[in-house]
């Protein structure tokens, strides 16, 4: 399997990714943090590939809901961190194809993952 899709299965943005990849026939698997798990390796893994500002989900409750001195000392350590105790902290959808890694989803960004040849 070359496309992972990460996220939370009850997210609308979530609910749309997977929309669209069924309806254009592409094969994925999808791993829920919420079910799955993830480690600290992973969440590694991802930040070496897009960066740990870009994956922090400033617009979701789970970042709102944090004290203005956590807010205030978030660097990759405490981010890190974060996420993976609150994985809903994560941008959605996390996509890993080809050894690539892309975050939110876009129809017309998922049409040059995967159809532009």
């Amino acid at each position: 399997m070359n496309t992972i899709a990460y996220g939370i299965k009850n997210c609308d943005t979530i609910k749309k990714m997977k929309h669209w990849l069924a309806a254009e026939n592409i094969d994925y698997k999808f791993h829920d943090y919420r079910v799955d798990g993830i480690d600290l390796s992973l969440l590694e893994t991802f930040e070496a590939a897009l960066g740990w500002e870009a994956m922090v989900n400033k617009r979701g409750t789970t970042f709102r809901q944090l004290t203005a001195e956590q807010k205030a000392n978030l660097n990759r350590e405490t981010a890190l961190q974060l996420m993976l105790e609150q994985p809903a902290m994560i941008k959605r959808p996390l996509l890993q194809h080809n050894n690539h890694y892309y975050l939110g989803f876009k129809p017309d960004q998922y049409q040059a993952i995967f159809l532009t040849k």
